[in-house]
C-alpha cells in the first residue's frame, strides 16, 4: 500500500469514528429504578448520539449529594429530574440551574413549570383521599374526613419526613377554606400522622385506618391489585407533585441537557408517562387505568416558592400541633 494510500486510510477511520461518537449526558433522577430506564433508553432510541449515564437515588439524598459535589469542586450532571419543585426552586435561587425555554412547553398548563424556564413539571402525582371499601363513609370532600363518625379513623402523611407532604401542607395553607385551621381540626377528630405515604397505604389496606390521605398512584395500583382500597380526588381539589426536569448550570453538555428536557415533554415522552401509570402533564393526554376523567381532576394552585419560603415554619408547627410523627 502506498503512503497516500495508508493516510487516505488512516483519515478515513478517523471521519468514521467521530461519525459514530455519542456524546454524553450525567442525569440524576428520582424516579424509580424501572421508570428511569424506561427514560432513559426511550431517549436514547430517539437520540442515539447521546449516551446517558445517570445516577438514581431519593431527591433529598440527590440534593445533598450535589451540593457535596459543588462544594469540593467536583463533577455535577447536566440534567435533574427529580419529585418536586420546591427543590428545583431552592436550587434555582441558589444561581445552580440554567434557564431554557423549551418549545414542547407551549402545550403545558402555565402553573406546571417556572416562567423563566428553570424546570418543568413532568407528570401529575396528586393528593387526595384513599379509604377501605368497607369504609362506613364515601368521601368526596377533604370535610369529609372531619366528620365525628370518622373520629381516630383517618391517617396521614406527616411532612416532617414525605416531600408531597409538605406540598399537600403547602397547597392547602393557601385555601381559606382549609388552611391551618383544617389540620387543627384533623387533630381534634384524632387523624394520626405516619412517616410518608407507603406507611398511610399499609395503614388503610390492613385496615387498621380506614380513611388517608395518599397519593394517587399508590392507591389505584393497589386497588388494581385486589387490595380493599379505593381514591378520590376530592372536590375542592388536589395537590401536585409534578416530578420536574431541569439543566444544571455549570452541565457540561447544555446541548444534549436541552435535548433531554425537550423529550421528556415531547408527545412521546408524556406516553412514556401514561404508560408507566401517571398522570400526564400534557392535559391533551388520556389518563392511567383507573383514573377518573381528566376534566374531574380539580388541580388546587400552587406556589413553589412561597412553598420553600414557608417549610422550616410549616413544619415546626405541624410537629408542634401532631408531634414529631
Amino acid at each position: 500500500m502506498s503512503k497516500t494510500s495508508a493516510l487516505a486510510a488512516v483519515l478515513l477511520t478517523i471521519i468514521s469514528t467521530s461519525a459514530f461518537a455519542k456524546s454524553t449526558l450525567t442525569l440524576y433522577t428520582s424516579q424509580p429504578n424501572d421508570d428511569a430506564q424506561m427514560t432513559v433508553s426511550a431517549f436514547e432510541k430517539a437520540h442515539p448520539d447521546i449516551e446517558v449515564k445517570w445516577i438514581r437515588d431519593g431527591t433529598t439524598k440527590l440534593t445533598a449529594r450535589l451540593q457535596a459535589e459543588l462544594a469540593a469542586g467536583g463533577a455535577a450532571p447536566d440534567v435533574l429530574l427529580i419529585a418536586d419543585s420546591v427543590t428545583m426552586e431552592s436550587l434555582k435561587q441558589q444561581n445552580l440551574l440554567a434557564p431554557y425555554k423549551s418549545p414542547q412547553a407551549a402545550r403545558f398548563d402555565t402553573q406546571l413549570y417556572d416562567k423563566d424556564g428553570y424546570y418543568y413539571g413532568t407528570k401529575l402525582i396528586t393528593t387526595g383521599i384513599a379509604y377501605h371499601s368497607k369504609a362506613p363513609v364515601k368521601p368526596t370532600s377533604w370535610q369529609d374526613l372531619l366528620k365525628p363518625e370518622l373520629k381516630n379513623m383517618t391517617t396521614l402523611p406527616s411532612p416532617l419526613y414525605s416531600g408531597a407532604a409538605q406540598i399537600h401542607q403547602a397547597t392547602l395553607m393557601n385555601d381559606p377554606a382549609l388552611g391551618w385551621h383544617y389540620y387543627e381540626k384533623l387533630k381534634e377528630n384524632g387523624a394520626m400522622p405516619q412517616s410518608g405515604n407507603g406507611a398511610v397505604m399499609s395503614a388503610i389496606a390492613s385496615g387498621s385506618k380506614a380513611y388517608g390521605v395518599l397519593v394517587d398512584y399508590m392507591a389505584i395500583r393497589e386497588k388494581a391489585k385486589g387490595a380493599p382500597i379505593e381514591f378520590v380526588f376530592p372536590k375542592e381539589g388536589v395537590s401536585i407533585v409534578t416530578e420536574p426536569v431541569a439543566m444544571m448550570k455549570n452541565a457540561k453538555n447544555p446541548q444534549a441537557a436541552k435535548a433531554f428536557i425537550d423529550f421528556v415533554l415531547s408527545d412521546e415522552g408524556q406516553k412514556l408517562v401514561l404508560q408507566q401509570g401517571y398522570l400526564p402533564a400534557d392535559g391533551n393526554l388520556p389518563v392511567p387505568v383507573g383514573f377518573p376523567p381528566r376534566d374531574s381532576i380539580k388541580l388546587m394552585p400552587f406556589d413553589a416558592a412561597k412553598a420553600l419560603a414557608d417549610t422550616e415554619a410549616n413544619k415546626k408547627r405541624f410537629a408542634d400541633l401532631f408531634g414529631n410523627r
